[in-house]
């Protein structure tokens, strides 16, 4: 068990990948929050699960591991049910594009796709989803052999034992009891499926199937279902392609569990979180009257390594939900003057640089790496209430850095406030203080890399 206090994105410590994050305010008050956990460089997600809880949204514990892929004793089953998959005879926009791309670079992707589903593959446990009922707590839980099954539990924290399969195929559970005690079991990629459990939270009729419900055609469904009811609307949030990849999370509405859905737009996009950025899966939860947006951020150039962040949102008297920006700060207030602001703590890169790790005999140690001529890193937001006059910039390498503030109520109004010449000081990690100007109020601040040998940010603070 890790206890750690923090309302700056990323939420965990850096080691802690927890992406796919569902967040439920469970009976005893706790928020809790249930993902896949990322720990190979190889693949999405790992062999284990953690659970996070707060009650205050600032002191947080990561509970230990709550289930494994080794206590699954259907694995690899080869009669175990199987999602419908791609029909390659009408493949949705997205495996088109995929079709073209890859046909450019001479691979068959649908010989790759069933050479892929032949492989036999390790336990892996992708996104999962849980719930209480009559005190029991069951999650929900997907593998990479596409099975789905629950575990249940006293605590919702787990541990988690008794697994049980269910009869359906796929990946990206979601579950949702309506406020009659109905159940609902959400699931799919690229076209999603619903269907009302029984009172067991683990059969169905499978004739009752409503297949679907949501679809890349009409409402840009990636995978990573997720429901909520707010009033008497019902909100369906997934993975929304309408960027062209997976990497917004967008929804859908109903007045009926079960549809048909609307669509509505998109709620955040974690396309500047690193060059790689590939695909998202998050939730909404109102906790103490506030609504957050739960989602993730990849980080090291590459898809994985995916981390646990948080936004507050609004939801709008018409019901709409206003689409909001990635930051810094998270929940939390602006970065305060003389405040630390981490590179890691980035919320938008552009070019080719990104977050790494500190490949040192040091301490666990993340910056932002990888910086190139042309490349921009932004944080979101800073606020004082006196003029600001200077930066410090702690950091490795040399180069040249233009700052640029931009009015956080007015995105078109950028503002260079000064020029920092960084100076190559030998091996280790130097500190340089520079005059910058802008008037007193709230910022998001841009470095604009205009020359870097080895360049590599590891915090900066400005007054």
């Amino acid at each position: 068990m890790t206890n750690f206090r923090n309302t700056r994105n990323p939420v965990l410590p850096l080691e802690y990948h927890i992406p796919d994050s569902e967040a439920h305010v469970m009976p005893d008050g706790k928020l809790y929050i249930y993902g896949s956990y990322d720990d190979r460089e190889d693949v999405f997600c790992s062999e284990k699960y953690y659970v996070v809880s707060t009650d205050d949204m600032e002191n947080w514990t990561i509970h230990d591991v709550s289930l494994t892929g080794a206590q699954i004793p259907w694995f690899n089953n080869p009669d175990a049910p199987k999602y419908q998959g791609i029909d390659w005879s009408h493949p949705t926009p997205f495996i088109i594009k995929m079709m073209e791309r890859d046909a450019l670079e001479g691979v068959d992707i649908k010989e790759q796709f069933e050479k892929e589903e032949n492989q036999k593959k390790p336990p892996l446990l992708f996104a999962p989803d849980c719930i209480e009922k009559d005190g029991k707590y069951y999650l929900y839980f997907c593998m990479s052999d596409d099975s789905e099954g629950v575990v249940v539990s006293d605590k919702p924290e787990g541990p988690f034992t008794s697994p049980k399969q269910l009869p359906c195929g796929g990946i990206d559970p979601a579950i949702f009891i309506d406020i009659d005690g109905q159940a609902y079991y959400y699931w799919g990629q690229l076209f999603s499926h619903c269907v009302k459990l029984n009172p067991d939270m683990v059969s169905f009729d499978e004739n009752a199937i409503v297949d679907n419900l949501v679809t890349e055609e009409e409402h840009f469904f990636h995978e990573g279902s997720s429901m909520r009811k707010i009033n008497d609307t019902y909100y369906y949030v997934y993975a929304n392609m309408e960027r062209g990849k997976p990497t917004s999370l967008g929804y859908s509405v109903s007045k009926n569990p079960m549809g048909p859905f609307t669509y509505k737009g998109i709620i955040i996009d974690n396309d500047e979180c690193d060059p790689a950025s590939w695909n998202n899966h998050g939730s909404i939860e109102c906790i103490n009257g506030q609504w957050y947006v739960f989602y993730h951020r990849c980080s090291r150039g590459v898809q994985q390594h995916r981390r646990l962040c948080i936004e507050p949102i609004t939801i709008n008297s018409d019901g709409s939900i206003d689409e909001v920006k990635m930051t810094s700060q998270g929940i939390g207030l602006p970065f305060a003057p003389c405040e630390k602001i981490m590179g890691y703590q980035a919320c938008g890169v552009k070019g080719s640089c990104y977050i790494g790790i500190d490949n040192t005999d040091n301490a666990y140690i993340e910056k932002l790496m990888n910086i190139s001529v042309g490349d921009k890193a932004i944080f979101r937001y800073i606020k004082s209430e006196k003029d600001w006059s200077s930066i410090n910039i702690s950091y490795a390498g040399s180069g040249k850095i233009k700052i640029l503030f931009i009015d956080w109520q007015n995105a078109g109004c950028n503002t260079e406030v000064g020029t920092v010449f960084v100076p190559d000081a030998g091996t280790g990690i130097n500190t340089i203080s520079s005059e910058i100007y802008a008037p007193a109020g709230e910022y998001e601040i841009v470095l604009v890399f205009e020359e870097s040998d080895g360049l590599e940010i590891f915090e900066i603070s400005l007054k």
